[in-house]
């Protein structure tokens, strides 16, 4: 059952429909989905390693919920320039915004921001897989800024003011105009639409981080593989 699944996971199909598909358990598909998880988790970094060192990345946050839209996700991703080659990633906690903000916090209480700290983590991994005079490039975010000079020094950051969304890549692809960080932008939306929970509109939403962790994870090492691997 491993590789029916793990092809089914990272192609925007839910356990249950796996479990009806594949004629399982649910049950043996939600102990198959820990286990291909926990392996991508270790097999991502190794493999990644196999390439030289990336001279030009692009990273930005993606948005999404655990549960319910009070309660925020951010994912933190990295990706090498042309390949779109997923180098890091990272779930972080948010606090709600806007409207939900004050709801949020009347219902869950005070909600932790881990964004920057996960960021900071996901640099000092980044370190082993980047050149360090190499290139990076992001949106006008102002609190990339600190944070890129003091893990790359050495680096050249390039920052870019944020465009809207279009009808298509639900508002991860911009509208039909140049993109300067064109490969973070489409890997992001590959992501919302090859991982059923990170689908803006979709009952399959995110129950547990730590799942939310595990999948992009598995998708992440098939991404590479599959799609990434044949460039090089």
């Amino acid at each position: 059952m491993n590789v029916p699944i793990f092809r089914s996971i990272t192609g925007c199909m839910s356990q249950r429909r796996i479990a009806r598909d594949l004629r399982v358990n649910r049950k043996t598909v939600a102990r198959k989905f820990l286990f291909l998880g926990l392996w991508a988790k270790k097999l991502l970094p190794e493999v990644n390693r196999r390439f030289a060192k990336a001279k030009i990345i692009e990273f930005d946050d993606l948005e999404t919920s655990e549960h319910t839209k009070c309660k925020p996700l951010s994912v933190i991703v990295a990706v090498e320039f042309p390949t779109r080659r997923l180098l890091v990633y990272g779930v972080a906690k948010m606090p709600a915004k806007g409207r939900l903000s004050a709801i949020s916090k009347k219902k869950y209480g005070p909600r932790k921001d881990e964004r920057r700290k996960k960021r900071r983590e996901l640099f000092e991994d980044l370190k082993d897989l980047l050149e360090p005079d190499a290139i990076i490039k992001s949106d006008k975010n102002p609190h990339y800024i600190d944070d890129v000079k003091e893990h790359f020094p050495k680096a050249t950051h390039r920052s870019f003011k944020g465009q809207r969304g279009s009808d298509t890549g639900q508002g991860e692809l911009k509208q039909p105009r140049f993109d300067p960080i064109f490969a973070i932008n489409h890997t992001n939306a590959m992501l919302r639409a090859n991982i059923n929970r990170l689908i803006r509109k979709t009952w399959c939403t995110t129950k547990k981080q730590e799942c939310l962790d595990l999948h992009i994870a598995i998708y992440a090492l098939r991404h590479n593989l599959d799609l990434i691997q044949k460039t090089y």
